[in-house]
């Protein structure tokens, strides 16, 4: 407790009643967080295995449990539940199947899962719409979080488009159910739902959280407020932490004002704010504070800091995209080799993934390292999905999701009433679609379709038959001529040279296949589980390797990170704030996305914006953005903005990069 403020520590040891903690950026929440499962668990008396905490992402809620097990040790910590929301949810799924009717083994369907299910459905039953299927899948996405049900959503049509969407909810729901899936909304849906319907498994799931805290509380939606409201229940074991001025994913469903609503459904909620920022100088807190304070607030708060006031807020005004682009990469190389500090204490942050195209290619002719964050892993591609799929379903027949997503892939006329029809069948059965493919008969589906279906089953039987030995990989290699998949990419990908690096990617994990089975001596089972092993150790690897780049990240991406230097891009007006917030009033939730990105900044901030800008083909005149203007002004050190700043900045610019590769050799 020694380490804590005292407003951390009374945060920390308050257990009288529900709790808000109005943490700002940097202030220590996640301190307070694992201090407090301690507390509760060697103080209070709490068994581990009432206590739960919940956070957003994976990587959040592994950091918690690391830091909570150095604090605790594996033996006090056992049974303590650390998870995200989802995580969460899925848990109470598993335990509750049967209430909500479904199998064992049920598939959890993800957003490309999703987004097919929905095109194709749109297909079948509308000819042309399944080009409509992305938007529509958003629509689906917000009614599940807002706990609309397909039902509801289409009594309330009141137009065709809304109707539409709303039949294809409710077509989309009844193939989840025959499926015997689910989507990444219902990880949240279906327990509120069931706890609802079902007054002893709520009480069975509350006397088994005694203590909840939740991180990030900004972030959640509906169904996840109501979730937390129904675990808690009429106990006060409740503490959560957040920031409305920190929420930015409104676009998901992320309602702020939960925050506000604590007060009126749970009686005696104590605020404790958290003010005191560890992370930056005060001149930059002063600015976060200063443009922050235009958005309306029930709880107010004010950063600050002992770190000294710091260096002034710079402003790079360039001439254009590629200005701004040599101009960044210039100073942070120049900054680097001045202060001898590392690639990784730079961070160059945007509005939208398309900024970051320029200043790759300026970094790369530099030959600077740089790290992009929320690149696509490897097994996370589609065609390596599909592969992985099969494969899947050649160790293991009942692998339900594995046989969903390749039954059509590539296109086998296997639509999705004939799939549907066979998810029910099984449900029925209660047996994997595999198994129900060799008991159903034409009586449940057209005889069309059940000789198409068995020449299906028929086929992956052969293959896996012949691939259960030392020609596994010749084996599997001719599975994929046979179904020619390298032609279902030609036709679905945009050009020749996309469907053969895809490919390449397919050759490529089918290759280490067999390098994994010939250098370890081991199965192909065996092979998979160590590829997919090796892919999240290589991730991970990832991540330590990034000190020595410069990040590359989007505003959204920076979230919970710090860096010593920031470069916040393109602060113009239709970039940030976004074209469509200014078009939809929504100013307030693009200010605080700024606010985020000044916030990651330890130690320098500097900004930048161009005077033109090419998009869409033509040249745009471009305009400051409103934020600049709500900044302190006598804190700001402008930069260009003549034609002879112009000038002096790119001469600069050159001489540093000259002085470096000479430098360098």
């Amino acid at each position: 407790m020694n380490s804590l403020n005292p407003r951390q520590r009374e945060a920390v040891q308050y257990i009288d009643g529900p709790l808000l903690v109005l943490a700002g950026a940097g202030s220590g929440k996640t301190s307070v967080i694992t201090r407090k499962i301690q507390y509760l668990i060697d103080t209070c008396g709490i068994k581990a295995r009432h206590v739960a905490a919940v956070t957003f992402t994976n990587k959040a809620a592994r950091e918690m449990r690391e830091r909570v097990g150095k604090l605790l040790g594996s033996s006090r910590s056992e049974g303590l539940t650390i998870s995200t929301f989802h995580q969460l949810g899925l848990n109470i799924i598993r335990d509750e199947r049967k209430a909500l009717g479904l199998k064992s083994g049920f598939s959890i369907f993800d957003g490309q899962d999703s987004h097919t299910l929905i095109r194709d459905l749109l297909i079948q039953e509308h000819g042309a719409e399944g080009d409509k299927a992305a938007s529509i899948q958003q629509r689906i996405s917000a009614w599940k979080n807002d706990r609309v049900l397909p039902e509801q959503a289409v009594a309330g049509a009141t137009s065709p488009a809304d109707m539409l969407c709303a039949q294809a909810y409710l077509r989309y729901n009844r193939a989840l159910r025959a499926y015997n899936a689910l989507d990444f909304d219902d990880l949240i849906l279906l327990p509120t739902i069931l706890f609802e319907e079902s007054g002893d498994v709520l009480e069975r799931w509350q006397h088994r959280l005694h203590y909840l805290l939740v991180d990030e509380y900004q972030d959640t939606n509906s169904s996840q407020y109501l979730l937390v409201r129904q675990l808690v229940g009429h106990r006060s074991g409740l503490t959560v932490v957040g920031d409305d001025d920190q929420s930015i994913y409104a676009w998901r469903g992320a309602r702020p004002e939960n925050l506000n609503q604590l007060a009126d459904d749970f009686a005696g909620l104590k605020v404790i704010k958290l003010e005191q920022n560890y992370r930056s100088t005060s001149r930059i807190l002063k600015a976060a504070n200063t443009i922050i304070a235009n958005n309306p607030h029930v709880l107010e708060k004010s950063l600050w800091s002992e770190l000294g006031y710091g260096d002034p807020l710079r402003i790079l005004q360039c001439s254009d995209e590629q200005s701004e682009a040599d101009q960044v990469v210039a100073e942070i190389l120049d900054h680097q080799l001045r202060k001898r500090s590392r690639l990784g204490d730079y961070a160059i942050l945007y509005r939208g993934n398309h900024q970051s195209r320029l200043l790759e290619l300026v970094l790369q002719q530099q030959q600077v390292p740089y790290h992009m964050s929320g690149g696509t892993s490897f097994f996370a591609r589609n065609e390596v999905k599909d592969i992985m799929a099969y494969l899947r379903l050649l160790l293991n027949e009942n692998d339900d999701n594995a046989f969903l997503r390749i039954a059509n892939v590539p296109r086998r006329k296997l639509g999705t009433s004939t799939l549907e029809a066979v998810g029910e069948f099984a449900n029925r059965q209660r047996c994997s679609l595999s198994q129900a493919c060799r008991r159903i008969s034409s009586e449940q589906i057209p005889e069309a379709s059940l000789r198409r279906l068995q020449e299906f089953h028929q086929w992956v039987d052969r293959v896996r038959r012949s691939s259960d030995g030392t020609a596994s990989v010749s084996a599997i290699r001719q599975m994929l001529r046979d179904m020619d998949y390298e032609g279902w990419l030609n036709q679905l990908s945009s050009s020749e040279d996309v469907a053969q690096r895809r490919m390449g990617n397919v050759n490529f994990l089918i290759d280490s296949l067999q390098r994994v089975m010939s250098d370890e001596q081991v199965t192909l089972d065996e092979a998979i589980s160590r590829l997919v092993l090796r892919d999240l150790m290589e991730q991970q690897e990832e991540e330590k390797a990034s000190d020595d780049s410069v990040q590359l990240m989007t505003l959204h991406a920076s979230k919970g990170l710090e860096f010593p230097h920031v470069y916040i891009i393109g602060m113009e007006e239709k970039l940030l704030p976004h074209r469509a917030s200014i078009d939809d009033g929504n100013i307030e939730e693009e200010r605080r996305l700024a606010y985020v990105g000044i916030t990651r900044a330890q130690q320098t901030l500097t900004m930048s914006l161009a005077r033109k800008r090419r998009q869409y083909g033509e040249t745009l005149n471009c305009e400051p953005s409103r934020f600049i203007a709500e900044l302190p002004q006598d804190d700001l050190q402008w930069q260009g903005g003549t034609e002879e700043d112009e000038e002096a900045n790119d001469e600069r610019g050159q001489a540093t990069l000259a002085s470096l590769k000479s430098l360098f050799g």
